[in-house]
């Protein structure tokens, strides 16, 4: 059972360390000095659990479920809800806003990783103010303290490969959504030219595009200033050797 020298329980704030828990486990064992190898002692453990389990009928009463909801919410970083204290919405909703502002999600795919970004790095950054608070501390003794910033360790690496992952979903989404886009534009734009050059009126969605008509003028007139500096920049800087003018 956790002693006094466990972490006390509070709330954590943003801006400086304070207490908080974090969940009590047995160390593994070490052969050399118990004798007992780690599979038996994983054994034991898991026969223990399934014990206590049997008589344990879980909460009952409606503050006591919404409690027992809230018990990853000790340390932060497998709760369901991010936000753990009212005072910490301002900064979470800020830390949002800029991942929004980065990746400018365009569907509801997009912006629900753009969320667990936001989300991952929230958690990732908690976990460098509990590793603080551990260590000041003065009431848990250097074996307490090994033992539960390795586990911080553990989510803080489980923690980063989701980021990265999510990050390179993310970039792919949405390179392929900006190339189908960009096949889009570019059918409508020669459409808009067309009907143009023909002085007949055209609108976008009478062939099945989601842009305005504004939307691909723009596309266009974008496109021929692209294509003209290209034509410039390979006659200015692409001549050949016997064509350009000694110094």
């Amino acid at each position: 059972m956790p002693s006094s020298r466990d972490i006390n329980k509070g709330a954590f704030q943003m801006s400086a360390p304070a207490a908080v828990t974090l969940e009590w486990r047995e160390s593994t064992p070490d052969p050399a000095k118990t004798g007992e190898s780690v599979l038996a002692w994983a054994a034991r453990r898991a026969k223990i659990s399934r014990e206590n389990a049997q008589h344990s009928t879980g909460p009952r009463t409606a503050a006591g479920k919404q409690r027992s909801s809230r018990n990853a919410t000790t340390h932060g970083l497998t709760a369901q809800s991010v936000v753990l204290a009212p005072e910490e919405e301002a900064a979470y909703q800020q830390l949002c806003q800029k991942f929004f502002d980065e990746y400018k999600p365009a569907t509801a795919t997009e912006a629900a990783m753009v969320q667990q970004l936001a989300d991952t790095t929230w958690r990732l950054n908690r976990i460098l103010q509990l590793e603080d608070a551990i260590l000041a501390n003065t009431s848990l003794t250097p074996q307490d303290a090994i033992d539960q910033i390795s586990r911080l360790g553990l989510y803080s690496s489980r923690l980063s490969r989701q980021f990265q992952t999510t990050v390179k979903q993310l970039r792919e989404i949405q390179d392929d959504r900006r190339q189908r886009e960009r096949r889009e534009y570019r059918k409508a734009a020669e459409l808009l030219i067309q009907h143009d050059r023909q002085g007949i009126q055209w609108d976008p969605s009478d062939d099945g595009f989601v842009f305005s008509r504004q939307q691909v003028e723009q596309f266009a007139t974008r496109e021929m200033r692209q294509n003209n500096a290209r034509i410039y920049s390979s006659a200015a800087f692409d001549v050949p050797p016997q064509f350009r003018r000694a110094r």
